[in-house]
């Protein structure tokens, strides 16, 4: 008999909490009828300030089955967390995924954007990605570098060899599944290669908090921005010079402001 899968959980916390997550967002997506056009990240809605897109469509996922082959992937990845001894471990996973989440979506409305710009494949403007999958193909590539001996085990049935799953997981997906966002999975292998390289590195837990509190900020700022929700204690109002936005904070009852100005920022595929 396999192990009791309170004790799989407990040596995988932080991924048990993401699929968790995850699981939650989806439900709460079907409950609601949310289509993927309210959360998804597409260049368009970047162009048009719904930055807080880049979180949302990583952690939801509009079907069963899309949601369901993520997170058994992500179930299998969950050994880095018990990986401290080759310099892995919770705070290295905690770490890098909110890079992977973050980079990977930038590094995809980049890639959308030479191939508008500079290809005039205007098509990639709505094209809109929902999914963690970027996330998920940024630790299989990692894991593939780090722990080349390692499997990723799919649906309990599946085992690849972890160092050619992230591009036999990239060519199957996109023969199988044709929504599948080519673009999306190729992100988050390369923003995976980076990490695992050292290119991008030296994430501590002051620099994820610092990170971490970007995010909130940014997002909050782009979704009272775009009027997809009202905070009514943040507001945007003009100053002298028209191009440069203010955001104040409003303290209730002390009328005491805090004031900070900042520069503007110059079809459906699931990852």
């Amino acid at each position: 008999m396999g192990r009791p899968l309170v004790f799989e959980i407990l040596e995988k916390p932080v991924t048990s909490c993401f699929i968790g997550l995850c699981s939650a967002i989806w439900f709460y997506i079907q409950k609601n009828n949310i289509g993927y056009s309210h959360v998804g990240l597409s260049y368009e809605t970047a162009v048009a300030g719904h930055h807080w897109r880049i979180i949302t469509s990583a952690f939801s996922h509009i079907s069963i089955l899309h949601l369901v082959f993520n997170m058994s992937a992500l179930w299998s990845l969950g050994v880095v967390e018990d990986m401290g001894s080759i310099g892995l471990g919770v705070q290295y996973y905690l770490h890098y995924t909110l890079v992977l989440v973050v980079l990977s979506g930038v590094l995809v409305l980049g890639i959308y954007h030479v191939l508008i710009q500079k290809f005039k494949l205007e098509y990639f403007r709505r094209v809109t990605a929902v999914g963690y999958s970027c996330v998920v193909f940024g630790w299989m590539t990692i894991l593939s570098v780090k722990q080349p001996t390692s499997k990723l085990h799919l649906f309990g049935l599946l085992s690849l060899p972890i160092s050619f799953a992230p591009f036999e997981s990239l060519i199957f997906t996109s023969i199988i599944v044709p929504q599948a966002s080519f673009i999306g999975h190729l992100s988050g292998i390369i923003v995976g290669y980076a990490i695992a390289w050292g290119l991008i590195h030296g994430m501590n837990n002051y620099w994820a908090v610092s990170m971490l509190g970007w995010i909130v900020l940014v997002s909050a700022f782009s979704l009272k921005k775009s009027g997809a929700y009202d905070f009514s204690f943040l507001e945007i109002e003009s100053v002298t010079d028209s191009s440069l936005p203010s955001v104040r904070f409003i303290a209730s009852g002390n009328g005491r402001t805090l004031q900070m100005s900042a520069l503007p920022a110059a079809g459906v595929e699931i990852v």
